[in-house]
């Protein structure tokens, strides 16, 4: 056997997927001919391979205008399609259960499974889901939004499958940055020990939302450039197989040599070791041999990992060179890839920017990021302070518990993740950080509501989980100014764990020409004797247009600023709620636990028996749609409050 040869063939072949990338570089389908005609998975079962390479081509140029249309997750998908297509071709859904891990691939699987006419409502409000959703189709058998999670909820299907005695495939389809996710290992340790049928697809792009980094995304790395260990591994473990076993002690010493060989040429062989039937890498944008290879996982017994190598992007060239920007997009112009509404300047680049202005007065910050380097802003401190900068992965618990070990040794760690995210690491907020009082910064990102992403991303949580934490403090800016006044507070003169949080998007430059932050104290924006508004944050800009409306009525408000959530400003509400004897308090997280249950404990605890409303969103998962349509739907919108708040007054 020439293992040269033989390892530049297999060098060759993993190289195949890229060569296809770049001879598909612009050549988008325009005509859904085929496409028009799946309405099931039950048609793409009929197709050939070349038929079912047309239907990628068609998939691709209907993802990209669609999506350019609507926003969404274009890169993930476009990478996806061929294994997608496999995976319907073999198996059966509904019956075969496929979990798609974090769910924002599965377009593809949506398409096949009879929504393709709903596209044009692609995350609107009452439109189909940017996730799977059970609600709606019995093709997505899981709800999935947050990743790492798909291995675990596979596994518990397939053992209720074997308790029930019934039969059929389960599948976790899962990303190699979902895979760095503490729970996936856990899933995996589990699930290699069980005799349970189980197929595992990693979907090895290279990508999760930034590049992926650590020790797994190097594993993965050197399976992808090397996969002649496997094939090698093969035939010679064939070759000792042959060898008849002479006496019990001769076979023990064929064992031990079995593996001694295995890890001479495949050291730390994770997945076998962990119990699984490993098969792959495999050319994920080769659907003949991805069908061979579903083909056969189907029949082995046990848990099979099945190790598939694609691109994201694939297909659009400016998705392909940019997938981080591509990831979770806007509305775009295909020809050029540009948003059609310029992304303007939000929370997230007066964080970035300010952290940075700070850290080049102060050597000790240092900044986190879980895979979230450009959507958090930290890309210009993760270039100018590489030393100090960390991207620990999908995985938010490691990072909350890494920064209070930063904290311990004396630096000012800032732990930048979206709000939604940061709910994976409520323990170690609250063992880890806040029972120790250890100074770490949390940069509390997508706080309030998102939009189109849904109930999973919604960060109507983060008040609620943070504000019984002994020891945490808690601020929302209203504007830019109060944002860099908060950071510098938060990361300078504080001592102990604190929070910022801070909306999506865009925010308003200054409400007022200066802003001084002092702990505990909140700001009254506007004067008046018939009733309080208390807000923070982004609904401080509704507090102030709403008092203007009420004005017109005749009802002369003051508004509150309270900048903290936690502690409140309890002398300057007070003293106002003695005054109005009515306090109303709007904010965009949940109505229980909140801005508006702070307030009313206040009050109680001042024996102060003002008339109060609370304005929040309702405790039920809220879904997806823009930004201004569901401040509408749930009556936050300035029209609607002044109509109850009149009726309150009354």
């Amino acid at each position: 056997m020439d293992i040269n040869a033989d390892k530049q063939c297999s060098i060759n072949c993993a190289n195949t997927v890229k060569s296809e990338f770049l001879n598909l570089q612009g050549h988008l389908a325009t005509d859904y001919e085929l496409l028009s005609s799946i309405n099931s998975p039950m048609d793409v079962k009929k197709l050939d391979i070349g038929l079912m390479e047309k239907l990628a081509s068609e998939i691709r140029g209907f993802l990209v205008e669609k999506v350019s249309k609507t926003g969404g997750h274009l890169a993930s998908n476009l990478g996806i399609v061929e294994v997608t297509l496999a995976l319907h071709k073999v198996f059966d859904t509904p019956r075969d259960k496929i979990v798609w891990d974090v769910g924002h691939q599965s377009y593809v699987h949506k398409i096949l499974t009879g929504r393709r006419d709903k596209f044009d409502l692609l995350r609107q409000l009452y439109g189909i889901s940017g996730f799977p959703k059970t609600k709606e189709s019995p093709h997505d058998c899981f709800n999935t939004g947050h990743s790492s999670t798909s291995i675990s909820a596979a596994l518990g299907m397939a053992r209720a499958r074997d308790m029930k005695k019934e039969d059929y495939s389960v599948i976790a389809v899962i990303g190699d940055g979902a895979l760095t996710g503490g729970m996936a290992f856990e899933a995996l340790n589990d699930a290699g020990r069980s005799p349970n049928n189980l197929i595992v697809v990693l979907n090895d792009n290279e990508m999760s939302i930034s590049k992926n980094v650590g020790g797994m995304s190097r594993y993965l790395s050197k399976i992808r450039t090397e996969p002649f260990y496997f094939k090698f591994k093969e035939e010679i473990e064939a070759i000792l197989n042959k060898i008849p076993a002479i006496g019990k002690s001769a076979s023990k010493a064929l064992n031990r040599a079995k593996g001694t060989i295995k890890y001479m040429i495949m050291p730390g062989i994770i997945f076998e070791d962990l119990g699984f039937k490993y098969l792959g890498p495999i050319n994920g944008h080769n659907i003949s041999e991805m069908t061979d290879v579903f083909s056969r996982a189907r029949l082995i017994k046990g848990p099979v990992f099945i190790h598939i190598c694609t691109q994201k992007g694939k297909g659009y060239e400016f998705a392909e060179e940019k997938p981080h920007k591509f990831h979770g997009v806007a509305p775009f112009r295909i020809d050029t890839g540009e948003l059609k509404a310029g992304s303007g300047y939000g929370y997230s680049d007066v964080f970035g920017s300010t952290l940075v202005e700070l850290a080049n007065k102060d050597q000790s910050i240092a900044a986190i990021t879980a895979s979230m380097t450009q959507g958090t802003g930290l890309e210009q401190f993760s270039k100018s302070f590489g030393s100090r900068f960390f991207d620990v992965g999908i995985a938010e618990q490691h990072a909350v518990t890494f920064a209070a070990g930063l904290s311990q040794n004396g630096l000012k760690p800032v732990v930048a993740i979206y709000s939604s995210f940061l709910q994976r690491a409520y323990d170690q907020i609250l063992h880890d950080v806040a029972l120790q009082n250890l100074h770490v910064v949390f940069a509390v990102d997508r706080a309030g509501i998102v939009g189109e992403d849904g109930e999973t991303h919604q960060g109507l949580y983060d008040l609620s989980f943070l504000r019984h934490i002994p020891n945490m403090t808690i601020l929302a800016p209203s504007d830019y100014f109060e944002m860099k006044s908060m950071l510098q507070y938060a990361v300078m003169v504080h001592r102990g764990p604190i929070a910022i949080r801070y909306p999506r998007g865009k925010g308003r430059e200054r409400l007022a020409p200066e802003v001084e932050i002092h702990y505990g104290k909140g700001v009254r924006i506007c004067e008046g004797g018939h009733l309080t508004i208390i807000s923070a944050g982004t609904m401080t800009d509704t507090a102030i247009t709403l008092s203007s409306l009420l004005k017109a009525s005749g009802v002369e408000c003051d508004v509150i600023n309270a900048r903290f959530i936690k502690p409140l400003d309890a002398k300057l509400i007070a003293d106002s709620a003695k005054k109005t004897q009515r306090v109303v308090v709007i904010e965009d997280n949940t109505i229980i636990g909140g801005l508006g249950s702070a307030v009313l404990e206040m009050l109680s605890c001042c024996g102060i028996a003002a008339k109060t409303k609370l304005f929040a969103f309702p405790d039920i998962p809220v879904i997806h749609g823009s930004k201004g349509d569901l401040i509408k739907k749930y009556r936050l919108d300035t029209e609607s409050l002044a109509s109850e708040i009149l009726k309150f007054m009354a």
